[in-house]
Formats: C-alpha cells, structure tokens, sequence
C-alpha cells in the first residue's frame, strides 16, 4: 500500500581509515611485497572497514492511465483489458534519490601529486532507510569493498558491496494504487527491489578546461524476495559477517573522483599546483516490481467492481497535486552528508511541518 506520505532518509558514508587502508596498499607495491602478504593486507582491511553515514532522494509516482480499444472488441474484453492496464501499472513503484547540490570532499586532503591521487580517500559507500516512525521498514547499506583496495591503487576504479538490508514486500510502496490497498501474497508474487546507482563529477584541469557532470561509474543491484525469505514479521533481514561473500552481488564500478586544478605562491613568490579534494554529485534510483497471481486475474470482475465502489465512495486519496521538501546537511558527529526528502499531497504540506521537519520547499 502506497502511504499517504513517503520519507526516504539516504546516507553517503564516509571513513577516514579508509585513507590508511590505501596508503598501506599502496606502500606494501612500492616495497615489493608477496602475494600472501597482499593477501593478508586485504582481508585485514576488509574485517576493520569502518562505517560512517548522507545523499538525496526525490521519489516519483507512477501515473495510470487506461487506452481506449476497438469498438469491435466484446465489452467483457475491453473490461478485463482495462483492468488489466490498471493493475499492472500498480505492479510498479520508482523512486530517485539524488543529492541536492555536489557533495564535497571526496579526499580528506588536497594533493600535490596528480588528480588521481587517491590519498586521503574518505568516501566509503552509500545507505538508504525509509521509517514509519520508530519502525525501520527499508534499510539498505552498500560500502567500499575493501577486499578490492588494490584496484584503488592500481587502476584507480572501486567497487561497492552489500552489507545490511532490511526489506518487507508488505510494507513496500506497492501496490502502486490510488486505493488503499495492501501487498498480500495472494494477490501478487514475485516482488523484487533493483537499485542502480550513478557517481558523477565536475572539476576542472590543469589547462582550464571544465568538465561538468561527466558520469565516473555506475552500480546496479538486484534484489528477489520470496515469501519463504521473510521473518514472522514480513521481513527479509541481511547481514554480511566479515569477509564473506556477499549473498546480493552489487554489479558495476567507478572511477575515483577527479581532483580540480588550482595553484598558490610559496613563500617564496614561486607558483605550484594543487589539486582540491574532489566534489562529485549521486544518484540512485529504485525500482520496485512485482506481479499478479493467477488467482488475482481470474477473480477480476469481482475486483474490478470493487473498485468502481470505492471510486463511487470518493475512496482515492491521491486526488490532490504532490509536493517536495528536501533537505541536504552535514553531520559533524557522524561525518558524513545527510539529506532528507519528504513527498506529500500538498494540501496537508505546512508552514509548521516544514518547520518540524527543518526541511526547505524544493
């Protein structure tokens, strides 16, 4: 069931251990190191991740619309069809989240070395919680695969992992309907989360030539839920112990962030380039499918008057234009971006829950 309001609250990590992870890698190259050490740097690594938590979210609402058929169809057709077009749309819910402005200091540090330099690198994944009041009902959280940091130093790319996921079908955004109705499993199967993320950046080079929001990498999971997954509760829980392999590959990889040019004058009056600590912008989109059991087709003219009762009562809750309030913070305690986007029918949208809520109209 689509709630009358939907909150997501998304986190970009960030670690400043992560920084002595690479410079450890990056040292034990230099040195000549074997293989088994590599190896046990590595995992050594992987076992200490550290976790920080920020990033954005806008969430959009699928549109139903039914299309006309011929004229020489059989009224009994053209009913079932239309009901059809009605509750595949509803079999649907996107959502993006995206940050608001670009998110500063992907390095700790500025460098005097290159625009590559992934010294000082702090970013350390990306998280995702949707809550109804105290009450977690999507949770996922995607890190810095620490197991891979040699492809950090070596081919300056990184790839992300699953760590934790908390995910319900029945307390998900579908069905995507205008009525209030519930996920059940006799009605749809087959629910399945897919999140594909994009990092992209601005920065500009030592011979002034600016580049804008040119995509770095990108990362698509994918989630299938069955009944069989869920807890008593309705719930699909996921923790990834340690080193080991995650149950949920999270496909792709990117680029680290590009430094930007910049120079100062010593003390001396001599000039020198500097490369700043990276700015880079997020992008995430989630998708959330399912479909419709046999049951559910071959009870439809039932559903459909249903339906046409509830309409006929004014039972549609979602006649009224939507509105955003989003807002983008950093957390000192946490060190780490948070921004939060609330989507609401915009005639119970205040001046008070704005103000509650600390957000600002998008």
């Amino acid at each position: 069931m689509m709630a009358q309001t939907v909150k997501y609250t998304a986190f970009v990590y960030t670690d400043e251990g992560l920084a002595n992870q690479i410079q450890a890698y990056s040292d034990q190259v230099r040195c000549g190191s074997t293989r088994g050490e590599l190896g046990d740097l590595l995992l050594a690594a992987s076992l200490n991740a550290a976790k920080g938590i920020g990033a954005g979210y806008v969430t959009s609402v699928v549109n139903l619309g039914v299309q006309s058929v011929a004229s020489l169809i059989t009224r009994n057709q053209r009913l079932k069809q239309e009901w059809e077009q009605t509750v595949n749309a509803e079999n649907t819910f996107c959502t993006q989240i995206r940050t608001i402005s670009g998110l500063k200091d992907f390095y700790s540090t500025t460098s005097l070395a290159s625009p590559m330099d992934p010294t000082g690198m702090k970013f350390n994944g990306i998280g995702v919680v949707r809550k109804d009041g105290e009450d977690t009902l999507f949770y996922i959280s995607m890190h810095i695969d620490c197991s891979k940091i040699n492809r950090i130093v070596e081919h300056g790319k990184f790839e992300l992992v699953l760590d934790t996921l908390i995910v319900s079908p029945t307390h998900s955004n579908l069905p995507n309907s205008t009525f209030d109705t519930a996920f059940r499993w006799e009605d749809r199967q087959n629910y399945a989360m897919n999140l594909h993320l994009v990092v992209t950046s601005s920065w500009m080079n030592e011979i002034t030539q600016i580049f804008r929001d040119e995509q770095l990498g990108e990362f698509t999971i994918n989630i299938p839920v069955k009944k069989e997954d869920l807890d008593s509760n309705g719930f699909l829980r996921y923790v990834r112990h340690g080193n080991d392999e995650p149950k949920y590959k999270v496909v792709g990889n990117s680029f680290v962030v590009p430094r930007s040019y910049s120079g100062y004058i010593d003390a001396e009056g001599e000039a020198h380039p500097i490369w700043g600590t990276g700015e880079y912008q997020i992008s995430l989109d989630i998708k959330e499918t399912c479909s419709l059991t046999t049951g559910y087709r071959e009870n439809w003219k039932q559903n459909r008057k249903a339906r046409k009762k509830k309409a006929s009562e004014g039972e549609n809750v979602f006649t009224n234009s939507w509105q955003f309030i989003t807002s983008q913070d950093w957390d000192e305690i946490t060190q780490s971006w948070v921004i939060t986007v609330l989507q609401a029918p915009a005639d119970i949208m205040s001046n008070k829950l704005i103000e509650e809520l600390k957000l600002s109209q998008e």
